[in-house]
């Protein structure tokens, strides 16, 4: 099996965790979002509202890890 196909299976994930307030309207929630996926690499993994109208945004984004040749 090749160190690729290796790789392939077991994928490493870095999360951030983040909490926004209920005011904060649907569209600053929205670029705030879309800021971090186009500049940092994240995705979103989870959003979850509260009953009090609190976002609890997670976010994922891939660890890459170098193979050392030889």
């Amino acid at each position: 099996m090749s160190a690729r196909a290796r790789l392939g299976r077991a994928v490493e994930w870095e999360f951030e965790r983040i909490t926004l307030p209920r005011d904060f309207s649907r569209n600053v929630v929205t670029r705030m979002l879309v800021e971090r996926a186009e500049h940092g690499g994240w995705e979103l993994a989870r959003v979850r509202i509260t009953p009090d109208g609190t976002r609890r945004v997670i976010l994922r984004r891939k660890i890459i890890r170098q193979l050392r040749a030889g």
